[in-house]
Parts: structure tokens; C-alpha cells; sequence
């Protein structure tokens, strides 16, 4: 008896742990989030911080009827460069729930000092609301970085709800 006691809360143990591992698609209905945002619904911008020209600030609105998802942080890539911006602070995995109509911000800092000898430099930055998006180039003219974007160890917010908290997020302010 004590063998069979001791193996039945086990296997329910096992039941639970699986039901809860279960990926959101197999989730009961009415129980599953947003969905993911479709890249066409989704309206990216991207400028220099005027007197921080090493400062972007990006934001992604969704012109869509539904509430959706896009990555917690945005994807910054730069020109021909390989990698991406990291996020501050780090451990950006998940989503970030995108109201209809609404609009989130967030902020890069292409290099933290522009005279490194280490600092490369591209004629273009892109951004993507999520990883899975082309996302959206922007030339350094229509950025306003000057000829050129400065790049060394690239840092990115996490979306916000406010430019002021994005820009907080990223040094400035």
C-alpha cells in the first residue's frame, strides 16, 4: 500500500507539470493573450535625440483593431554590421502588449563614445517591433545622425509606455 500511495500523488504530480508545460495553442479558450502583431499593421519610427546624435528613439505604433504582441524589446540592427543592440536591462525576452491605436517607445544608443578607436560606422539602422518582422531601415540623413551612424556596443530599451521613460532607460534625462 505505502508503494502505491507513494506513486499515485507522483503521478499526479507528472499530470500537473505537464498541463501546465502546455504551449498557449493547447490552452482552453478564452484563456489564450493577444496574438502576435502582423508586421503590415504596424507603423515604425526612428530620429536622433536632437544634442545626443549617438541616441535614437524608435517607436512602434499599432494601427491595427486588436490589441497584439510584439517583442518586449525592439530589434536594432545596423547597415552591414553583424549583431544587434543589446537590451538594457537584459533578460528582454517576452512580449509587449500593443493596445489598438497604441503607440510604444523605445530608445538606442548606437556607441558610448564617438572618438573609440574600435567604433565602426554604417549608412543605415533598422527596426523591427519583433525579431520575426524586416522591420524598417532609416538612412543616417533621415535619422539625423549626420553621414554616418557610430556604432560600438549597441544598447536598446525595452518598449515603454512614454518616450520620457525611454529616454530615462537609456541614460538620458
Amino acid at each position: 500500500m505505502r508503494i502505491r500511495a507513494a506513486v499515485v500523488p507522483a503521478a499526479s504530480v507528472a499530470a500537473v507539470a505537464l498541463l501546465l508545460a502546455a504551449p498557449e495553442s493547447q490552452a482552453a479558450a478564452g484563456r489564450a493573450g493577444p496574438a502576435r502583431c502582423a508586421e503590415r499593421v504596424l507603423t515604425v519610427r526612428a530620429g536622433a535625440v536632437p544634442a545626443h546624435a549617438t541616441v535614437v528613439r524608435m517607436s512602434v505604433t499599432n494601427r491595427g483593431a486588436r490589441v497584439c504582441l510584439v517583442d518586449r524589446v525592439p530589434t536594432v540592427t545596423f547597415g552591414d554590421l553583424d549583431g544587434a543592440a543589446l537590451p538594457v536591462p537584459a533578460g528582454g525576452t517576452g512580449g509587449y502588449r500593443l493596445a489598438a491605436g497604441g503607440t510604444a517607445y523605445a530608445a538606442v544608443r548606437t556607441i558610448g563614445d564617438p572618438a573609440d578607436p574600435e567604433a565602426r560606422r554604417t549608412d543605415s539602422l533598422t527596426v523591427a517591433a519583433s525579431a520575426a518582422h524586416w522591420g524598417r531601415s532609416f538612412t543616417a540623413a533621415r535619422l539625423g545622425t549626420g553621414k554616418k551612424i557610430p556604432v560600438w556596443e549597441p544598447v536598446t530599451t525595452w518598449w515603454q509606455r512614454t518616450a520620457a521613460a525611454a529616454d530615462r532607460g537609456i541614460g538620458l534625462s
